[in-house]
């Protein structure tokens, strides 16, 4: 019997973490939204939700409480390209509401996951295999407030003993949420593109590498994770994890293996290709790979297979 609160739990990953952990777990996991993104279908009619804002502390209380909460998923963030539109809000949010999670965590007894991110990590970070314990001097409002909740999160670890955890999530590449403002999205809208029939305008330059991950993995990795053997763990916030690293041509062939009509073109978009240029080109996850077992079930054909099978599904009805 595990009572979970997902805040964020109608965004890109928490829509599909709050179904996978009702697959998985009996008692109350509870969708927290704000007002204006409710949870839709089976989201709404499959187990309770609540109004939590993240940067209302007296809401998270409330819920945890009401709910016997014994894990909060806090998912409640910017993505990369829309925080740098919005920096005073990216830092509101991740680091303000973060706060008032580690807070209500500390009274109320509760573990906590934050995900954090490849945003992490800044031009001088080396760019390949990047370690666990490296530089961290990222140069996005984006990066800022992720490199701040690692920090804040060890911090009510190792002062009140909070039960934090967190990874540093790739790209994430998913069927089922539509892309929203991250620079990795690219992944994403090349294969809506594909599906289509649309040629593919990438706002990423040839070359750019990034790590990426598909969507069951991630979810995978943050529950495993939470599942994890406490006395294990050297690291807690937070962990490289890894399971593929590729450029935009690198993709684009991947789907034209399966969709041989499929075209691409470039046309960069400045903002996103900066952001890109200062993260790594791949992660070194040997730390998450001995602490805890964590192993990627997808790579590059698998996904592409996959995404496009299930687009097909749900774009060509």
């Amino acid at each position: 019997m595990k009572n979970v609160l997902i805040i964020g739990s109608t965004g890109q990953i928490g829509s599909e973490l709050t179904m996978e952990l009702r697959r998985r777990y009996k008692g109350d996991i509870v969708a927290g939204y704000i007002p204006g993104a409710e949870p839709k279908g089976v989201l709404q009619e499959s187990g309770p939700s609540v109004i939590v804002d993240i940067t209302n502390a007296k809401q998270i209380a409330e819920a945890v409480s009401k709910y016997k909460i014994d894990t909060i998923y806090n998912l409640a963030a910017l993505l990369s390209a829309t925080a740098e539109a919005k920096p005073q809000l990216a830092w509101k949010i991740g680091v303000d509401g973060l706060f008032n999670v580690l807070e209500v965590a500390r009274e109320q007894h509760c573990a906590v996951f934050t995900p954090s991110s490849i945003g992490v990590f800044g031009n001088n970070t080396p760019k390949d295999k990047t370690p666990q314990d490296t530089i961290r001097n990222p140069r996005t409002m984006y990066g800022v407030t992720k490199v701040s909740g690692e920090l804040l999160s060890d911090y009510y670890f190792i002062r009140f003993g909070v039960d934090t955890r967190s990874v540093r999530f790739p790209g994430l590449i998913s069927y089922t949420t539509p892309p929203g403002g991250g620079t990795t999205d690219y992944a994403v809208d090349i294969y809506y593109s594909a599906v289509r029939g649309q040629k593919f305008v990438c706002p990423i330059a040839a070359g750019t590498y990034m790590d990426m991950m598909y969507m069951p993995d991630a979810l995978h990795a943050a529950i495993q994770l939470m599942e994890a053997d406490p006395s294990r763990l050297v690291h807690r916030n937070s962990f490289n994890i890894a399971s593929m690293s590729f450029d935009p041509e690198i993709i684009f062939k991947a789907i034209k293996k399966e969709v041989p009509s499929f075209e691409m073109e470039y046309k960069v978009d400045p903002l996103r290709q900066e952001i890109a240029d200062s993260w790594p080109n791949s992660l070194d996850d040997t730390c998450a790979r001995e602490e805890w077992d964590w192993k990627p079930r997808y790579d590059l054909g698998s996904m592409t297979q996959d995404m496009l099978s299930h687009l097909k599904e749900k774009l060509l009805k």
